[in-house]
């Protein structure tokens, strides 16, 4: 698969990573000591040479905070931008009957169009059954009448409460982000294993190979850390329901760019080629509904 300059196939889709400018939309949740690697603003610019190094001739943008005027600001991004095919944007799923008008209100604005999916923070809420709730089941509901993706970002305590979501809503699919933030190298894993299988039981549900380089306590990582939970979701979901993601600039806290690319080829290595295949690309096209790249 790779030959020390990442993976030989073109074609890939970074199914997840994020843009800001923090003049226009501020990331509170960022602090500038602990996470210094971050602070600071990420554009399209900064992602395209990384992105075609890669291989990448894809990507999905994903929101970062609550707000609809964020999710304006990318979608306008993506309308004249050729590597950013997709949004997943925000929306308050809590409006009642309003969540459709608002996703209207998204599509109609300029690159409205590359709308692919609706995400909300969960992983922040303090309700602990807020994915439980009928208003919030409401307006997921209208996400997925609406023809949109739901990407689920839940902590690994979360995943059970996520897949009861996944069984009762089939007709809605779900994008597990991060694959649910595995505890790595914790004894917390067999949890997270066990909600991990509760979610992938659910037909409807689809999960993003992304976000684990930091979910690693000790530093440096190694490739070895991350392989118990790619592992974990190859078995519960399989390669045609797994797909990349780079999380940048999130990951640039553990890792570059080209190394996590690098380390997620060597852990999909043993796999054939139709399946690493499914991985790099071909799972995030057809759940996202991609154009052809």
């Amino acid at each position: 698969m790779t030959d020390g300059q990442g993976p030989r196939r073109a074609g890939i889709v970074d199914a997840h990573h994020h843009l800001w400018v923090r003049a226009r939309h501020p990331q509170s949740w960022i602090d500038p000591v602990t996470m210094a690697a971050i602070d600071a603003d990420f554009e399209p610019a900064d992602l395209a040479p990384l992105a075609q190094a890669a291989g990448v001739t894809a990507t999905v943008v994903v929101q970062s905070i609550a707000s609809e005027a964020e999710t304006v600001d990318l979608l306008g991004i993506a309308a004249g931008d050729t590597l950013v095919r997709g949004v997943v944007g925000w929306v308050d799923l809590t409006a009642a009957a309003d969540v459709v008008a608002r996703i209207d209100r998204l599509r109609a604005a300029p690159g409205g169009d590359r709308l692919v999916g609706i995400r909300h923070l969960v992983q922040s809420e303090t309700d602990p059954a807020y994915l439980d709730r009928p208003d919030v089941r409401r307006g997921i509901a209208a996400v997925g009448a609406a023809g949109l993706v739901y990407d689920l970002l839940v902590r690994q305590h979360q995943l059970p409460m996520a897949a009861r979501l996944a069984h009762d809503l089939p007709e809605v699919d779900f994008v597990l982000d991060h694959l649910g933030k595995p505890a790595l190298g914790r004894p917390e894993m067999t949890e997270w294993t066990r909600g991990l299988r509760a979610l992938a039981d659910a037909p409807n549900t689809t999960a993003k190979v992304s976000g684990l380089v930091t979910e690693v306590e000790r530093s440096p990582w190694t490739t070895g850390d991350l392989r118990p939970a790619v592992e974990a979701a190859l078995d519960a979901f399989g390669p045609d329901r797994l797909m990349y993601g780079s999380d940048w600039p999130v990951c640039l806290l553990a890792s570059s760019y080209a190394r996590w690319v690098e380390a997620l080829a060597e852990l999909l290595g043993g796999h054939d080629e139709a399946d690493q295949a499914s991985i790099w690309g071909g799972t995030a096209r057809r759940v996202y509904g991609l154009e052809a790249s």
